[in-house]
């Protein structure tokens, strides 16, 4: 799987070429300072992933996300928290804060790589085939997967599909998020941003701005904010209240 980085700032594409060889076997490509010089290389080479930066002169890197191709992952690196809700609304990998964790990166690349390869399978061409009160059928693979609505943790929106994250295995299916979500109990799942449709059963913790499903960190959008507290907690209180 290949890659390239975009940041402006010299010592930052440095030290990120340097975290990305110490944790993955990723083949970096080019290392750009600006957004057009990117565009320009993309014209020619097909790139799997983009370490992108946000705050950069002449065209951000929210921009260039929101002009590539369906196919290419974006793992955004920033100094800047206030950019995390819309990194996810362009259907980022993940959102990545300066300075950057080994372990934290590490993950980021593992979570592109695996929907890299889930992207790649006929999976893709796939759809919700059914559901019951009880569960759905999900075809991927030339299979028929049986999936409890219990076992379900969240659904996740990546482009023009959704992943399915299940207790013990995740699912891509070609559908967007408010159609599946349209197809599940609505007494069980709660939309909580842009990007995601979570299992309220399977919710640890949560504070003002994420929710927590096991190791998984999931953003709360500021339009969803309002129901969530009301629904999950009972209240419309906050934990920052």
């Amino acid at each position: 799987m290949n890659c390239i980085i975009v940041d402006d700032e010299p010592l930052a594409r440095a030290e990120m070429q340097s975290l990305i060889h110490e944790v993955s076997k990723l083949d970096i490509l080019g290392s750009f300072s600006n957004a057009p010089a990117a565009m320009e290389f993309l014209k020619t080479t097909e790139i799997d992933l983009i370490f992108l930066d946000i705050e950069m002169p002449s065209v951000t890197g929210l921009e260039f996300a929101a002009l590539l191709p369906k196919e290419t992952l974006v793992i955004f690196t920033t100094a800047y928290s206030q950019y995390a809700l819309k990194s996810y609304e362009l259907d980022a990998v993940d959102y990545l804060l300066k300075p950057i964790e080994e372990k934290r990166l590490e993950k980021a690349i593992n979570k592109a790589v695996l929907y890299k390869d889930l992207l790649s399978k006929e999976t893709v061409k796939n759809t919700v085939e059914s559901n019951t009160a009880d569960f759905l059928f999900i075809k991927a693979d030339r299979r028929y997967y049986k999936i409890h609505f219990s076992d379900i943790k969240f659904i996740e929106g990546l482009k023009d599909y959704v992943v399915i994250h299940t207790r013990t295995q995740k699912l891509i299916t070609a559908m967007n998020l408010k159609t599946i979500h349209q197809k599940i109990p609505a007494n069980k799942f709660l939309r909580v941003s842009k990007s995601y449709v979570l299992n309220i059963d399977c919710i640890d913790s949560f504070d003002n701005h994420n929710i927590y499903i096991e190791d998984s960190e999931i953003p709360l959008g500021e339009v969803y904010k309002s129901d969530f507290f009301i629904r999950y907690s009972g209240n419309s209180l906050n934990p920052e209240s």
